[in-house]
């Protein structure tokens, strides 16, 4: 019989404060992660931070944190992975393919954050992940969510350690008092 896995939804996104390596450039990521509950959803944030990065290497590192947390949790899971980084997005369904052929190297010479790629790579061996990307800023709650996780992990210098209960749920009644998203059913895309 074949083994049912959990379906988890994360929206993603990176911040990066100066985004420079010649000066000093906060950075973080977060993500929100859902799953069906029952006849509800489950809400979880991740969010972690690095003092001196790039907006790519936190999209990279926070899929490859995102992902190993979920496989903490759940072992094997089908993982939609939306984000509006098209680094990250291109970059696993696009390139990866041709650079892992070609000794993860690209036409171009030496591959930019071949470390991070790398460890990306085997860290979805362990789950089904179908990749999706959105347009960033452009009024999607769940994306502005993790861009709000994102920004404060960078300004702060904190990190979750690990799946905490998320805030979506009173963020989200805050942003509908400011007169945004009055209509938006968040549960619609949880399977």
């Amino acid at each position: 019989m074949a083994e049912r896995r959990i379906t988890v939804l994360v929206h993603a996104d990176e911040s990066c404060l100066g985004n420079d390596s010649t000066k000093p450039s906060p950075g973080g990521n977060g993500a929100l992660l859902e799953a069906p509950a029952g006849d509800s959803v489950a809400r979880w944030d991740f969010y972690e931070c690095s003092p001196q990065t790039t907006n790519n290497k936190m999209a990279i590192a926070g899929a490859i944190a995102t992902l190993e947390w979920i496989r903490r949790q759940w072992q094997h899971a089908r993982v939609r992975y939306v984000s509006d980084s098209e680094y990250l997005v291109k970059g696993v369904t696009e390139w990866m393919p041709a650079w892992k052929r070609q000794g993860w190297r690209r036409k171009g010479g030496a591959l930019e954050n071949l470390e991070l790629w790398q460890k990306l790579d085997q860290v979805l061996a362990a789950h089904e992940v179908e990749w999706g990307w959105v347009r960033g800023h452009n009024d999607n709650p769940k994306n502005d969510y993790a861009d709000h996780l994102a920004t404060t992990a960078a300004e702060r210098q904190e990190r979750s350690n690990g799946l905490v209960p998320s805030g979506f749920d009173t963020w989200l009644a805050q942003q509908r008092a400011r007169g945004r998203y009055a209509d938006y059913d968040p549960d619609r895309e949880i399977p």
